[in-house]
């Protein structure tokens, strides 16, 4: 029985030195983030402008992690060192907690979400991980392409919250979304126009060297975000 949880947690930081600070612990805070009891993976990651303009947003950074306990995860959000240091250089913080309902593709060479067993039937929540590591002789077809691809999610009443992170700007690149519910989701996969043509254009350019795909069930979220209100039902 696994009892694997993920978490996804952002960070807004306000002053140039706070930033500054944020960006270089990108590099530094492997070494810490190796010695975490429980944590099987994780990425640090950058994010991107709004409407997932590729160039960098210095104020915000994001930390994926995956658990082998929600134990491991508690431990490390009220004990460790490393994350009060995260917490008391930024302003703001948004912690999500899930459980994978399935994943499908290969993050640095491996998959490592386990779907759950233990999925509450009564939670309609679902959020996405969007992964890929783009080829560079389709850099510049794939971000020409970008704007179209999301015209749907402008002002989409469904999607509760949504970002443009990754681990190295321009190449690698993954988005994290927030829905109502799965039929949402699916109306958005399935009968958007401009996505359809983007999974099309996926397929016949091969513009990918690595993809993942995975969705979630958002059980806890915990923190404050400007513009986001959490769900009464996920606090």
């Amino acid at each position: 029985m696994s009892q694997q949880i993920t978490t996804l947690t952002f960070f807004k930081y306000a002053t140039v030195k706070e930033k500054l600070w944020a960006f270089g612990m990108m590099q530094f805070a492997h070494q810490p983030m190796k010695k975490v009891n429980g944590l099987r993976f994780y990425k640090l990651l950058g994010s991107g402008k709004e409407n997932f303009d590729p160039k960098p947003d210095w104020s915000v950074y994001g930390l994926l992690q995956v658990w082998d306990h929600e134990e491991a995860a508690k431990n490390f959000f009220e004990h460790s060192v490393l994350y009060n240091r995260y917490k008391n250089r930024s302003e703001r913080q948004l912690t999500f907690y899930m459980k994978c309902i399935k994943a499908h593709g290969q993050w640095s060479k491996k998959n490592p979400f386990e779907p759950s067993d233990s999925l509450d039937e009564n939670n309609a929540f679902i959020s996405v991980i969007t992964r890929a590591t783009i080829k560079l002789t389709m850099l510049k077809k794939f971000w020409d392409y970008v704007p179209t691809s999301q015209i749907d999610l402008v002002d989409n009443p469904n999607l509760l919250f949504t970002a443009g992170v990754g681990e190295r700007p321009v190449t690698q690149m993954a988005t994290f979304s927030l829905w109502n519910d799965a039929r949402a989701l699916k109306k958005f996969a399935y009968r958007s126009q401009n996505h359809r043509h983007a999974v099309q254009q996926t397929q016949a350019l091969q513009w990918y060297k690595e993809e993942m795909f995975t969705r979630f069930q958002p059980y806890r979220i915990t923190g404050s975000w400007l513009d986001f209100k959490i769900p009464i039902s996920l606090k």
